[in-house]
């Protein structure tokens, strides 16, 4: 009678490595911001030549003041206009979104995505445990984040 050996066996590593996934690790980090004293003016112009819909507000210690949109800039246009006044004459300050919702650099991807579907805005300023602007999570910079992980491998 033959007996079929197999030998020893080497157990293979089925451990699955997990893929970064948190805002951190997809935030852009070169920033476009603006000062609450500089004029709405400015912003259009930095807003047309970046091509960005809109950007954080920083105090001069780079804490995080505001928002300010290509919305914001319109409301002051429409306003101008009504008003028979120089459109873009007022300061950032004056036309900034200022209850801002953030979010923390370890905040996981998909939650930060859920948090875009809930809010329905378009980007979250990130700021670290001392409030400080450290970078900032667009809808885009997810959607790059959930190309660039496999499948199998979502934690």
């Amino acid at each position: 009678m033959v007996k079929s050996y197999k030998g020893a066996q080497i157990e293979k590593d089925t451990t699955v490595e997990a893929q970064p996934v948190s805002v951190s690790d997809y935030m852009s980090t070169k920033l476009i911001t603006f000062h609450p004293d500089q004029c709405m003016m400015e912003v259009v112009d930095e807003l047309l030549k970046h091509r960005i819909s809109g950007a954080p507000v920083v105090n001069d210690q780079k804490e995080l003041c505001g928002v300010i949109s290509e919305g914001d800039c319109l409301k002051e246009v429409v306003k101008g206009k009504y008003h028979n006044h120089p459109i873009m004459d007022g300061k950032v300050s004056e036309h900034m979104a200022k209850n801002v919702i953030t979010i923390r650099p370890g905040t996981n991807i998909f939650e930060a995505a859920n948090m875009f579907l809930e809010k329905k805005i378009r980007r979250f300023p990130v700021l670290d445990e001392t409030g400080k602007l450290v970078g900032q999570i667009s809808q885009k910079d997810i959607m790059r984040a959930v190309k660039n992980i496999k499948s199998e491998n979502w934690h």
